[in-house]
């Protein structure tokens, strides 16, 4: 067991998110609603990495690849906020999906549009089926209507 950065942040990420759930289960239903929805993943998440950071020796990729991999996650947030901005999340969350998984995560095109569709079908049901959520359109679609 080692304790380093990683893992000590990872469990300050656990400790606001579990602080976060807690406080919002004594809010009324629709103001928790996104705290919960975030929070418990989060937590979850968070847990989990605390104890993979706990457990996994450092990793052997050094500051350079590690560079280059923080570069990458960025360069996809960054591609993720311009495809909202252009198609509208509707549009832009199984998008990114799909893109993801085929161009960085190379997987075969089935699961790959598969998982996209499980995405939309999420995102959809979610926030426009359930929450009523209205999304803008996006730059595209305003430039030829």
């Amino acid at each position: 067991m080692r304790l380093s950065g990683a893992a000590v942040f990872s469990f300050g990420l656990a400790a606001a998110a579990a602080y976060a759930v807690f406080a919002a289960l004594r809010w009324p239903p629709k103001a928790a609603l996104f705290p919960l929805t975030m929070g418990i993943p989060l937590l979850v998440l968070a847990v989990a990495q605390t104890v993979v950071e706990l457990r996994d020796p450092p990793g052997q990729g050094g500051p350079d690849g590690a560079t280059r991999r923080a570069f990458a996650v960025f360069a996809w947030m960054a591609s993720f906020i311009v495809l909202v901005l252009l198609a509208g999340f509707p549009i832009a969350v199984p998008v990114f999906v799909f893109l993801y998984l085929v161009m960085e995560s190379r997987e075969k095109l089935v699961l790959s549009i598969a998982l996209a569709a499980a995405a939309w079908g999420g995102f959809y049901l979610l926030f426009q089926r359930l929450l009523h959520f209205p999304f803008e359109d996006g730059l595209i679609r305003g430039w030829f209507q």
